[in-house]
Formats: structure tokens, C-alpha cells, sequence
């Protein structure tokens, strides 16, 4: 059992959370009840995807009766940050530091869970594994409030559903331009736009079916990222290997 004093501070700690993930839950579950789906059906994709990205285009995909081989594919591809989130942390998940909560740990992991864990220190004489694990649940609560108060809403309630699907949009957008401000580097993002208008530039004209644009501009974005950074660091590498002999004849 944590400390009464551990959970205040995580619950601290977990506040802005609360408010983020209810403010884009709540248009998650109205999107459930305006495409036809029963109001639990927010709740059972909170508990078994937990990814508001992957619960957002999920919901599109079924309404629009995606193939499972292309629901599973666009899955895959917009979470596969999650294999760089893997990687930074498979010291502080390891097994001996975390014990029996590393699966769940792992599942619960999101973007928001990720900068909590990896900016906060395990208060003194707790359990590892418990403290971010009692992160990762307040902010899965969060989420799944935020679902069954907007599809609960919009079954109860007459409500417009104009623009509650821009709501993750707009959260991310916003993202993106703290990140160019924070980084100066705004290849990524102009990467991005610039394959997604591809994708739909060539299904609008019948070229790619409507239901692979996420699958295509995700898959085109991936390569060109690799390829030019890929050139980028070569001639960055060789520029420092012709001025090191320069450096030492001097």
C-alpha cells in the first residue's frame, strides 16, 4: 500500500491529466453514441485499446466498416511510438526494479503517463512498481470517466455533434506547435502535412481507396523521415570526419 502522502502527491501530479483527458474523452464518447454504437461501447474501447489517438480513428474505421486487417494495420502504425517509449524505458520497467506490475505498466503506458514516469522520482521507501503504477491507473480512470460522460451525454441529452471530432485534432495540433517552438525543428511536422495531403490528394482522385489514407500518409511520413534524416546524418558524419585530419595538421 502506498503512503496517504504518496497519493496526494500523485494525485497532484496526475491533475493536469484529469482535466486534459477529460476534455477529449467526453467528444470520444459522444462520437460512440453519434455513430450508432451503445453508450458502454466507450468504455469497453477504454479498457482494452486505452490509446485516445487509436480509440478515435477506431470508432471512424468501424462506422465506416474498415476490414480488421486494416483496423489492426492503422492501430499498429499510430502507436508505434510507442516502440521508441519502449526502449528509453527498459531500465526503469524492468522486472526487478517494477516486479509484477511491469504488463500492466506496459499496457497503461501513454504519452501523457510516459512524461510523468520519466520526470518524476519515486518518493522515498515506495514500491516502484506501485507508484507508477498508481500514475498509470488515476490516468486510465481519467480517460474512461471522460468516455462515459460523453457517451452517457449524448444518449440522454440532444446534442450537436458538429466539430467534436476536430477535438483531438485540435489537441494536437496545439502539441505540434509547442514542439516547433521548443525544438526549432519543424521538418517533422511539415513531413507530416505534406504526406497526409498526398494520401488524400490521391484518394480523392480514386487512386487510393478512402479507408488507407491514415495507413498510406503514416507509412509515407515514416520513410521520408528515415531517408532524409538517413542523408542528413551521413553528410553530417562525413563533414566531421574531413575536418578532424584538418584539426590535427593544424
Amino acid at each position: 500500500m502506498l503512503k496517504k502522502e504518496t497519493v496526494r502527491h500523485g494525485l497532484k501530479l496526475t491533475l493536469p491529466i484529469f482535466f486534459g483527458y477529460i476534455s477529449i474523452g467526453i467528444p470520444f464518447g459522444l462520437m460512440v453514441v453519434n455513430a450508432g454504437y451503445p453508450w458502454w461501447m466507450a468504455l469497453f474501447m477504454g479498457l482494452t485499446i486505452f490509446s485516445g489517438t487509436g480509440q478515435y480513428i477506431g470508432i471512424g474505421l468501424m462506422a465506416a466498416g474498415a476490414p480488421l486487417p486494416a483496423f489492426l494495420i492503422t492501430q499498429f502504425f499510430v502507436g508505434i511510438r510507442h516502440i521508441v517509449y519502449g526502449l528509453s524505458l527498459l531500465k526503469k520497467y524492468d522486472e526487478s526494479n517494477v516486479g509484477k506490475w511491469k504488463y500492466f505498466l506496459i499496457f497503461a503506458l501513454t504519452d501523457e503517463t510516459y512524461a510523468l514516469v520519466t520526470s518524476t522520482d519515486v518518493p522515498e521507501g515506495e514500491h516502484p512498481g506501485q507508484f507508477y503504477s498508481f500514475i498509470a491507473a488515476m490516468n486510465w480512470s481519467y480517460w474512461l470517466a471522460g468516455g462515459i460522460i460523453g457517451a452517457v451525454l449524448g444518449t440522454v441529452l440532444p446534442f450537436s455533434f458538429a466539430g467534436v471530432d476536430f477535438a483531438l485534432n485540435a489537441l494536437f495540433i496545439v502539441l505540434m506547435i509547442e514542439q516547433i517552438k521548443k525544438s526549432g525543428d519543424f521538418f517533422p511536422s511539415a513531413c507530416g502535412i505534406a504526406t497526409a495531403l498526398t494520401a488524400v490528394i490521391l484518394a480523392q482522385l480514386k487512386i487510393l481507396p478512402s479507408q488507407q489514407v491514415l495507413i498510406v500518409s503514416l507509412s509515407l511520413g515514416i520513410a521520408a523521415l528515415i531517408l532524409v534524416r538517413g542523408v542528413i546524418n551521413k553528410k553530417t558524419s562525413a563533414a566531421k570526419i574531413q575536418e578532424e585530419p584538418q584539426k590535427e595538421a593544424e
